[in-house]
């Protein structure tokens, strides 16, 4: 399966969230994970990683993010 790397392109707070530029979340996924189940698989991660609800952030909204497909 394909594994997919999520990363925070800048520092961001909302909603007294704080998203430091270059936290990175490794999702594996058939298809996009972020697009894919309303990114419920980045969202978990986000959440095991670092403890940060990442939906309330807004840290999946376009440009918010790059992502790269690792194998």
């Amino acid at each position: 399966m394909p594994t997919y790397q999520i990363t925070i392109r800048n520092t961001k707070i909302t909603n007294k969230i704080r998203l430091e530029k270059g936290m990175t979340v490794e999702v594996i996924s058939l298809e996009d994970p972020v697009s894919n189940g309303g990114g419920k698989l980045v969202h978990e991660a986000f959440m095991r990683k670092y403890g940060i609800d990442s939906k309330a952030a807004g840290a999946l909204t376009p440009g918010g993010y790059d992502m790269t497909k690792l194998k």
